[in-house]
């Protein structure tokens, strides 16, 4: 709330001090390019009305002065649907859009987007990734138009090394943790999980053992009880993993129909789906990882309450929230909504999230901010946010600063001679 309020007075003394917006006025359009058909289209659906409502909710109060407008484009979750849907967008005149489910679509659309803003000066495009968590989209080396590492590419969440430097330095202190399997979809994302897992584990707890690991077809498992029979065969205590949409509901849909209680560390239990059937498991013990959690009070609330109220939904993709406000505070630094001035203008810039100060790292446009360690359980007093309607809600139990998860970078970016 403190935010919006430094945004009303940052308006206001705008006005009364003569001082002019250049784009004061503009209805800036947004293009979201995600599922919105097929095995992960809930997510994606959920995903495009929290950018809608954010937008309406703060085209009242940003200090640019702009309306937003987000319009969605399935891009049914892959490559080559994604690059035909950011050629629409173009064709449509957008210039900044936005992506999240699938580090295969965020590549795709980041090349295409390296690649037409070379060709296109004065028609940029800019990338704003809001759940695509490659570590390599902020650390490769941008080459001969090869993607990675872009100007124009900004990205809200924690990567997938940041997550998993948050989610271990919890586990480390946990005794009962002895066994791990992993269990992980076989693209970019679910390699890395087990990765960093292993990389990080091997530091922090080398006594921990990895008894198994699973890397399975994105979106495409319908029964994951032969999964489910192998890590009970392996005798593990732990298992971890990056799944999300369809494919984590069903993982935790094979464990409750086999009866087992071993504890889940994962990325993204509380995604469209999956916590009405962690409810099922009843006493099911599930830790998340995440730059939020599903009780936080203040605007970031009431945006939550309503949305429910509304769409009998969820509102979990808080970084919407931070992009919106990114943008505005962006475009009133800049003066403009040109993509170019903007992306300078976002880059170390620092603004109040929901969970306190976050800063877009400028060397390779990683936002830094603060990430919790959270525990399935039962809705209380303090923490009566009811996910999906189930008497359960996913509790912090560990605040980690933004320095704790923050990994260094090898980006060596090429930025446009207009920018500077």
């Amino acid at each position: 709330m403190k935010f919006a309020w430094k945004v009303i007075a940052l308006s206001a003394l705008a006005a009364a001090s003569g001082v002019a917006l250049a784009q004061k006025g503009e209805t800036v359009k947004i293009a979201f390019m995600d599922p919105l058909s097929g095995p992960f289209a809930n997510v994606g659906q959920n995903q495009l009305r929290s950018w809608q409502m954010v937008a309406e909710k703060l085209n009242a109060k940003n200090p640019a002065g702009v309306k937003f407008e987000v319009v969605g484009f399935d891009n049914k979750g892959t490559p080559q649907e994604s690059l035909n849907t950011l050629k629409a967008a173009i064709d449509q005149g957008f210039r900044y859009v936005t992506q999240g489910n699938g580090s295969g679509a965020a590549w795709a659309i980041l090349d295409a987007v390296n690649k037409y803003n070379d060709r296109n000066p004065g028609k940029e495009i800019v990338y704003l990734n809001y759940a695509a968590v490659d570590p390599a989209l902020t650390n490769a080396p941008e080459k001969d138009g090869a993607p990675g590492c872009s100007f124009w590419h900004f990205r809200l969440d924690a990567d997938t090394s940041m997550k998993m430097e948050a989610l271990t330095s919890f586990m480390k202190d946990q005794p009962n943790i002895k066994k791990v399997y992993l269990i992980n979809q076989n693209y970019a994302h679910g390699q890395q999980v087990a990765k960093y897992f292993k990389d990080a584990m091997k530091r922090k707890r080398p006594d921990v053992q990895i008894v198994g690991e699973d890397l399975h077809p994105l979106g495409q498992v319908k029964d994951f009880a032969p999964y489910v029979a192998k890590i009970k065969q392996a005798g593990a205590d732990t298992i971890v993993t990056g799944n999300w949409g369809q494919d984590m509901t069903l993982l935790v849909k094979a464990m409750i129909d086999a009866g087992m209680k071993t504890p889940l560390y994962a990325y993204y239990a509380g995604v469209s789906g999956t916590p009405t059937a962690l409810a099922a498991g009843k006493d099911l013990e599930v830790y998340g990882v995440a730059y939020n959690h599903s009780n936080f009070g203040g605007e970031i609330r009431q945006i939550g309450d309503e949305y429910k109220k509304r769409f009998n939904d969820d509102f979990y993709t808080f970084a919407t929230y931070n992009g919106i406000n990114m943008l505005a505070a962006g475009m009133a630094k800049a003066k403009s909504t040109d993509p170019v001035k903007v992306a300078r203008a976002m880059e170390d810039l620092e603004f109040k999230s929901f969970a306190g100060d976050v800063k877009m790292r400028g060397s390779d446009h990683q936002l830094q901010q603060t990430m919790f360690i959270t525990k399935w359980q039962k809705m209380d007093a303090k923490n009566n946010y009811n996910v999906e309607n189930t008497g359960y809600t996913f509790v912090p139990i560990k605040q980690l600063e933004p320095y704790v998860s923050s990994t260094p970078t090898s980006c060596q970016m090429k930025r446009p001679a207009a920018a500077g």
